[in-house]
């Protein structure tokens, strides 16, 4: 018998037992009694049949009698991706959805906002979204912060100090005619954002890394918006911002910006729309602006919760699908009430029934195709698709270990049931006690460890 040859690549941990995960192809792939290898830098090694067992110990030399054995209903599957959050908002989550999006910024969301200039605060907000995130599972986050460079620094450390993967925002604005002591001048804004840019580049994390974040074309100048799109070019970075959430706001842009041919037209002016772009929202977008964003490589964040909390609209996803527009989804904490993936995932199947029923020929989504969002397409959106996503070897080895039947959980099990049933029955009724172990770039960061 011919001996395998040894690899060099030093293994950290193995498991066995059922994967699930998506494909760009395919929208769920389920590989039963599969073998996953870890290795020192947190990098997918191998994912082979468990029957390879010896052959995999002897290339790789691990022990096999080290192995994590998966439980019968347990599966591990890619972490979730919320690609639209702002911790800022955090503090008053589950709370003050009783306005339309323009009033419920002025009366709820700015005067919090504006807090934010008092680390002690900042500190505590931040320390807990962090956590109560990565808990329900999301191992990337696209955070929006505030105006405030050193709270928005202090974001981004925290992330870190938890092994959260992380895009972080400086929200910039300077323009505020409702809350006026919540804005900067366009010069502040711009100095700060090279600011916050280059000290959260120089500590070097891992996995937290700046992202250029206009608050939305209402807030901003012209002006403004053209310096951070030439940022974010000169410096090769991600950009957010919101776009087309609710009708006021599509007619307010419109009289702010009567030269622009549409919402869409006024960020591509300014060079916004990239293929490291992500706006969140996009519930009014014509065909013509959605073929921009193909065009463009720019991605949408679908936020179902806060769309339907605020009343903002319905975004039509098989449309957006349609018209190959990189797509995930995003809690949109405050608007949002929830701060779990899950919920998103729920909502997001929730709003494609309602269209389902307003138009019966509308082609329903699928609990599938909501999985695919919340890990792949999540990935896809943000653009780090190379690093993280789905389970492929020399990717990042991003994952949650669910266990369906958790002891004390709130799923009951009447029957031994397959690992699709499974998955469908987390996605709909699962929550963080299902969630026994969260890994972010191999790093165990569930359970929760004092950084």
């Amino acid at each position: 018998m011919e001996t395998p040859n040894k690899s060099s690549t030093v293994i950290s941990f193995v498991c066995r037992g059922t994967l699930v995960h998506s494909t760009p192809e395919e929208a769920l792939l389920v590989l039963e009694d599969a073998l996953l290898g870890v290795n020192s830098d947190g990098k997918i090694a191998f994912i082979e049949r468990g029957e390879e067992l010896q052959k995999l110990s002897q290339i790789f030399g691990f022990d096999p009698s080290a192995v994590t054995q998966l439980e019968q209903h347990e599966f591990l599957m890619p972490g979730m991706i919320d690609t639209h959050i702002h911790a800022s908002q955090y503090s008053y989550s589950g709370t003050a959805l009783d306005m339309p999006l323009l009033q419920w910024l002025n009366n709820y969301t700015f005067p919090v906002e504006s807090r934010f200039k008092d680390l002690e605060f900042a500190n505590k907000v931040y320390t807990q979204v962090v956590k109560r995130t990565l808990r329900n599972g999301t191992t990337t986050a696209c955070y929006f912060a505030t105006i405030h460079t050193d709270a928005s620094l202090l974001l981004g450390q925290i992330a870190n100090d938890f092994g959260q993967r992380a895009l972080v925002g400086k929200v910039c604005m300077d323009r505020n005619d409702f809350v006026k002591h919540y804005k900067e001048t366009s010069h502040e804004s711009q100095d700060e954002t090279y600011r916050f840019i280059k000290e959260l580049l120089s500590k070097k994390y891992p996995l937290v890394k700046p992202v250029v974040t206009p608050r939305f074309a209402p807030s901003c100048t012209e002006a403004l918006l053209a310096q951070l799109g030439a940022i974010a070019k000169n410096n090769n970075l991600h950009i957010q911002s919101h776009i087309s959430e609710n009708l006021e706001e599509v007619e307010l842009v419109k009289q702010l910006f009567p030269k622009s041919g549409s919402y869409t037209d006024i960020y591509n002016k300014c060079n916004l729309l990239t293929d490291k772009t992500v706006m969140a929202h996009g519930c009014h977008l014509s065909d013509e602006e959605l073929a921009l964003f193909r065009e463009t490589g720019a991605a949408l964040s679908h936020c179902p919760n806060s769309n339907i909390s605020l009343c903002s609209g319905v975004l039509d996803v098989r449309n957006v699908l349609n018209h190959k527009v990189k797509l995930g989804l995003g809690t949109d904490v405050a608007g949002g009430y929830s701060s779990s993936m899950l919920d998103a995932v729920r909502r997001a199947l929730d709003s494609s029934k309602v269209l389902t029923i307003q138009d019966p020929k509308h082609k329903t989504l699928t609990f599938e195709e909501v999985f695919r969002l919340a890990t792949l397409g999540g990935s896809h959106a943000l653009s780090l698709d190379e690093q993280t996503g789905n389970f492929e070897v020399g990717k990042d080895f991003d994952a949650l270990r669910v266990n369906v039947a958790a002891p004390g959980g709130p799923i009951d099990l009447i029957e031994d049931e397959n690992p699709k049933v499974l998955l469908e029955k987390f996605l709909n009724l699962g929550d963080d006690r299902n969630i026994m172990e969260v890994f972010v770039a191999g790093r165990k960061v569930v359970p929760l460890k004092k950084p």
